[in-house]
């Protein structure tokens, strides 16, 4: 599925499968949800991301008929879901626990919920042996689950909420139980089982790794709100504030004020250092209280000066993290400020071009970073 062609959400005639109208949840005087406003459309694979507490588990409580809305209105397909009980919605939830049944089989785990919805044998046997197939199972449906690894083990938890071919199907935490690898190589998995069964998907997480690899769609989340719902590269790329930016991924932010000359912004940030030259699609006010973001890879590194690059600063190596792909260097300028810089390593470590103490110059293009309001 390419995300160029997929995009409902670009679509004034798509209708949205899940429809949150001015929700609002408190627990006593506590607001975890306050006022949200957002759509999901069909084959989704929509992330909810953002830190502990901030809502995204209540969100999707309320998805699956665990808690209902204190004010405002969720909708599916149209239909408002407060009246539906959980077990009568085309919903169906994966825990972060799996909760399988530790006496019954992998074939029986699966089949489990088709049997109280009193399938057909002959039906509910070829039901099964698809999610199987689906999930790469098929050697281990005799075993029991501790017979299994973890991540077959969130396999099967997977291949059970889908045997009954939920519209929409939520995902709490579902690594998180993985280790790195592991997680890396099932978040794949997912997206392709998501892109096979054309499921709508609806994933919590506060890994900001995983909610980029797998979503068509990221919701930032702080305090019951949603700062920013965006395609993953328009997040890390055009992220609409500091919260978003330092949120995800790395970042440098410098803080200062704002002029325009001519179609180009120069954030005036720190005594003794050149202003900082950029463009914007947004428009600022003279002396403007503003945020300029630079990712640490859109910066170069050198021992001599760019020649004509816009934004140039000069400091020296305080620290360098080696990650094994990549090196980050945390370089001090002249005023105390530290600004993080990331190469990539494609050469071996010995012949690493900068060391602790080196002078060095931090430069960027005019188009490298964004410059935020707030």
């Amino acid at each position: 599925m390419a995300l160029d062609a997929f995009a409902p959400w670009d679509d004034p005639n798509a209708k949205p499968l899940i429809q949150f109208q001015n929700v609002t949840k408190r627990f006593g005087d506590f607001t975890a949800i306050d006022d949200l406003t957002v759509d999901i459309f069909e084959r989704e694979f929509f992330a909810l991301l953002g830190p502990s507490g901030c809502g995204k588990t209540t969100m999707m409580r309320m998805l699956a008929g665990f808690e209902t809305p204190t004010e405002g209105t969720i909708l599916l397909s149209g239909q408002n879901i407060a009246p539906v009980p959980p077990n009568q919605r085309a919903v169906n939830m994966m825990f972060q626990s799996y909760a399988l049944f530790p006496h019954l089989s992998v074939w029986d785990n699966i089949a489990f919920g088709l049997k109280r919805d009193r399938m057909p044998k002959d039906e509910m046997a070829a039901r099964v042996e698809e999610m199987l197939r689906l999930t790469r199972l098929e050697k281990f449906a005799r075993r029991k689950p501790h017979q299994i690894s973890g991540g077959q083990r969130q396999r099967v938890a997977l291949a059970r909420s889908l045997a009954k071919a939920p519209k929409l199907l939520l995902l709490d935490e579902p690594l998180g139980a993985l280790d790195k690898k592991l997680r890396q190589e099932t978040q794949f998995e997912l997206m392709d089982i998501q892109e096979s069964t054309g499921t709508t998907f609806v994933i919590v997480t506060h890994d900001q790794e995983e909610a980029m690899t797998v979503a068509s769609r990221v919701a930032v989340m702080d305090h019951g709100k949603i700062v920013q719902v965006a395609t993953p590269d328009a997040i890390y790329e055009a992220p609409n504030s500091t919260y978003v930016a330092d949120f995800i991924g790395d970042v440098n932010l410098l803080n200062g004020t704002v002029a325009a000359e001519g179609d180009k912004l120069h954030l005036s940030w720190a005594e003794g250092q050149p202003d900082i030259v950029g463009s914007s699609s947004k428009t600022f006010s003279k002396d403007q209280s503003a945020f300029f973001a630079i990712r640490p890879e859109k910066i170069n590194i050198t021992a001599q000066k760019p020649d004509g690059a816009a934004n140039a600063l000069k400091g020296k190596v305080l620290d360098i993290a080696y990650l094994g792909n990549i090196s980050t260097y945390h370089v001090e300028l002249k005023g105390g400020q530290v600004i993080k810089a990331q190469t990539a390593n494609n050469r071996r470590i010995s012949r690493r071009s900068f060391t602790w103490e080196d002078t060095v110059w931090l430069s960027w293009t005019d188009t490298a970073g964004v410059f935020l309001e707030r």
